[in-house]
């Protein structure tokens, strides 16, 4: 079963940097888009930032020129590099695959845990 484990988040002033990862299996890694979704209280999950197999990467207005998403295929892990926080941001952070699929061991679309955000004025 396929299982989304994402860490790194925390509490992080206003200007501060944070690094996400976000281990996988190499099930889905080596076949699938991956990518950053985040869900602020009240807000639909938005996507910010993809990665296919081969590198290239996309990114949502809100975040281009401050996040940088990347991938270790050797680790099998996606991170994401956030610099320049802002209120904003705060919002727990998930990763996935791009579009949003079934996995293998899973009948519905699953997500895993996330991590939390929390930006500081």
């Amino acid at each position: 079963q396929v299982q989304l484990v994402e860490s790194g988040g925390g509490l992080v002033q206003a200007g501060g940097s944070l690094r996400l990862s976000c281990a996988t299996s190499g099930s889905i890694f080596s076949i699938k888009t991956m990518g950053w979704y985040r869900q602020a209280p009240g807000e639909q999950r938005e996507l910010i930032a993809t990665i296919t197999r081969g590198g290239s990467t996309n990114y949502a207005d809100s975040v281009k020129g401050r996040f940088t998403i990347s991938r270790d295929n050797a680790k099998i892990t996606v991170y994401l590099q956030m610099n320049s926080l802002k209120l904003d941001d705060a919002a727990v952070y998930y990763c996935n695959t791009v579009p949003v699929s079934v996995l293998p061991g899973h009948s519905t679309h699953y997500w895993g845990q996330g991590t939390q955000v929390t930006v500081s004025s």
